[in-house]
């Protein structure tokens, strides 16, 4: 298979930027919410290194101020487009800012959900102490936000009763 060449004019290097805009949008979608949330260290150091591995795939070898303004302005000119576009494709919408998902309901802790989105036990746990709960019994419902963050939503007046032995 050959890849186009596109060239280092500006003409080439506005092409080679919408491409690696797509296809970074598109990859930190597949990443998931994890990715995109709080960032750890580990999260920056790959967003660094992404942006360091893309810049020459778009600007090759002109390295030249208006080949750099043009390859943000064309980033810019793609989020304002992607943006108005979702706000009117609701489903572009959804796929672009996600959904809140379920870790745990009525203090059972999802661990196959948990798994799937990449939320460790050690990180639901400083998300109940935030939020002055000990153990996942307490809570009523915690999330997972599409941005990353973990909402915990405790019972309104203390955990449910626990069932006495018979």
């Amino acid at each position: 298979m050959t890849i186009p060449d596109f060239g280092s004019d500006l003409l080439g290097v506005a092409a080679r930027t919408a491409i690696v805009y797509v296809a970074l949008v598109v990859g930190f979608q597949v990443v998931g919410k994890r990715a995109a949330g709080q960032l750890s260290t580990l999260n920056l150091v790959v967003i660094l290194i992404v942006a360091n591995a893309v810049q020459n795939a778009m600007v090759g070898e002109n390295t030249s101020l208006i080949a750099g303004l043009l390859a943000a302005a064309v980033i810019l000119g793609l989020d304002l487009a992607l943006n108005g576009l979702a706000d009117r494709w609701k489903a572009l919408r959804a796929w672009l800012d996600g959904v809140p998902t379920l870790l745990v309901e009525n203090g059972v802790v999802a661990e196959a959900t948990l798994r799937k989105e990449g939320v460790s036990e050690r990180e639901l746990g400083i998300a109940l102490r935030q939020n002055g709960l000990l153990t996942a019994s307490e809570a009523r419902f915690v999330y997972l936000e599409p941005n990353g963050a973990i909402s915990v939503i405790p019972y309104r007046d203390g955990p449910p009763p626990r069932p006495t032995p018979d």
